[in-house]
C-alpha cells in the first residue's frame, strides 16, 4: 500500500512539475527570439588633410615642421545580442525576416502592451564610432494584466552619454477595449549632477583680497604640463616674451598662453570635469506616474496615442542631496547658493500614430514621440504620403 501511495505521490509531483514547466514555458519563452547580430562600415573620413606648423620658440625663422594633424578612424562597427518577446501592434509591420536589435517596437513606450501577459526584451551591443567605442544595452520586463502594470526597465545609450533604470507599479483601469488608464509609482536613478559644474568652481575660488586662488592655466600644472618663459629681439630691436607649454615628455605642445588656452585648456576642463563627477555616486528617486493609452485599430484607419507623466512629487532616497535633480538651479560661481530651495519637476513623454488607406493607391501616416526626462530630450516624428501604381 506504501509504495502505491508513494508512486501516486510520484506521479502527482511529476505531473505538477511538467504542467508548471509547459506553463512556465507558453508564458516566458513561447514566440521569443534569441539572435546575435552585427555590422561593419567604413568610418567618416576627411575630405582633405589637415596639417599645422610646429616652430622653434628659440628660432621663430628656423625651418618648420609641418605636422599632420589629420585624424584617421578605424572601421565603424556594432555587434549585439539578446532575446527578445515584444507583441506588436496591429499597424506595426515586421519589416524583415530577422531581428538585430535595432528595432524600437511602441511596446517599448506606450503604457499598455498590446496584449495582455508576460513581455521582455534583453539587449547588449558594443560599438564604435569615429574610434569612439560605447555600450549600449536594453532591459526590458513588463507584466501586463487586466487591472495591474508592472514594469522594471534599464537603459544605456552610450554616444550619447544617457543611463537610467526604472521600476514602476500601476494600478490599470480599462475603458471599454480602446481606451486605458494607469496611476502608480515608479522609482528611477540618473548618474548625472545636473546643474553642478566642478571647473567653474574651482576657477571662482577668491582669498580675502578678491584674487583668484585657482588662476585658468594653473589647471595645466594639474595634469603634468608646464611652462617656462623665453625672450626674443626682432631685427628693430623690439623685445617679445611669453610663456611656451610642454608636456610631461618635453614636447612642446603651445608657443604662448594664449595658444595653451586655445588648443589645450578646453579639454583638460572636460577632463576635470568627468573626474570630479566620476567620484559622486549614482542617484535615485521615486515618483507618483500617471499613463493613458486609446488604441483603435482597422485596415483603413488606426490611430493609437499614448501619454505618460511623472508628476513633480520627486522623493529621494540614494545620492548626496546637494548635487541631485532638485538643486539644479541652485549652483552659482562660489557653489551651492545659500538658502537654495529643492525645485521639483515634471517629466512627461507623449507619442502619436495615425495612418488612413484612403483608396488602394493612396494612403497617408503620421509618427511622433517626445520624451522629456530630466534635462534630456529626445524626440522623433514622420509624415508621409503612400502612392501604390
Amino acid at each position: 500500500m506504501k509504495k502505491i501511495i508513494t508512486l501516486i505521490l510520484l506521479f502527482v509531483s511529476f505531473n505538477m512539475q511538467g504542467q508548471f514547466l509547459k506553463e512556465l514555458y507558453k508564458d516566458v519563452f513561447k514566440y521569443a527570439t534569441v539572435y546575435v547580430a552585427g555590422d561593419i562600415g567604413n568610418a567618416y573620413e576627411t575630405q582633405r588633410p589637415n596639417y599645422f606648423v610646429r616652430t622653434d620658440p628659440q628660432n621663430l625663422y628656423a625651418v618648420p615642421e609641418v605636422i599632420d594633424n589629420t585624424m584617421y578612424h578605424p572601421y565603424d562597427y556594432r555587434f549585439g545580442v539578446g532575446i527578445r518577446k515584444l507583441a506588436r501592434f496591429d499597424y506595426e509591420i515586421k519589416s524583415k525576416h530577422y531581428y538585430d536589435g535595432t528595432e524600437n517596437n511602441k511596446a517599448l513606450s506606450a503604457p499598455t502592451a498590446a496584449v495582455k501577459g508576460f513581455e521582455y526584451l534583453l539587449h547588449y551591443e558594443k560599438e564604435r564610432e569615429r574610434s569612439e567605442e560605447f555600450v549600449n544595452s536594453r532591459f526590458f520586463i513588463r507584466h501586463t494584466g487586466k487591472n495591474h502594470i508592472i514594469k522594471l526597465e534599464q537603459r544605456e545609450e552610450g554616444n550619447v552619454g544617457f543611463k537610467y533604470q526604472s521600476a514602476e507599479v500601476r494600478a490599470r483601469l480599462p475603458i471599454g477595449s480602446k481606451v486605458s488608464f494607469s496611476v502608480g509609482v515608479i522609482a528611477r536613478s540618473h548618474e548625472k549632477a545636473y546643474g553642478y559644474n566642478p571647473i567653474e568652481i574651482w576657477l571662482n575660488e577668491l582669498d580675502d583680497n578678491g584674487n583668484p586662488i585657482n588662476p585658468w592655466y594653473s589647471l595645466g600644472f594639474e595634469y603634468g604640463y608646464d611652462d617656462i618663459y623665453y625672450s626674443q629681439n626682432d631685427e628693430y630691436g623690439n623685445t617679445t616674451s611669453d610663456w611656451y607649454w610642454i608636456n610631461e615628455e618635453g614636447v612642446i605642445v603651445a608657443h604662448t598662453d594664449v595658444q595653451f588656452r586655445d588648443l589645450i585648456f578646453g579639454d583638460l576642463m572636460n577632463r576635470y570635469n568627468n573626474e570630479i563627477w566620476d567620484e559622486l555616486s549614482a542617484y535615485a528617486e521615486v515618483a507618483p506616474i500617471v499613463g493613458f493609452d486609446m488604441y483603435h485599430y482597422t485596415d483603413k484607419f488606426w490611430l493609437h496615442s499614448y501619454a505618460n507623466w511623472i508628476l513633480p512629487y520627486h522623493k529621494y532616497f540614494k545620492g548626496e542631496s546637494d548635487f541631485n535633480y532638485l538643486n539644479r538651479n541652485n549652483w552659482g560661481l562660489g557653489g551651492l547658493k545659500q538658502d537654495s530651495s529643492p525645485e521639483q519637476w515634471s517629466d512627461y513623454q507623449i507619442g502619436l500614430i495615425t495612418g488612413w488607406k484612403i483608396s488602394k493607391t493612396l494612403g497617408v501616416f503620421i509618427e511622433g514621440e517626445y520624451l522629456k526626462m530630466w534635462d534630456s530630450e529626445i524626440f522623433n516624428s514622420s509624415i508621409g504620403l503612400n502612392i501604390r501604381l
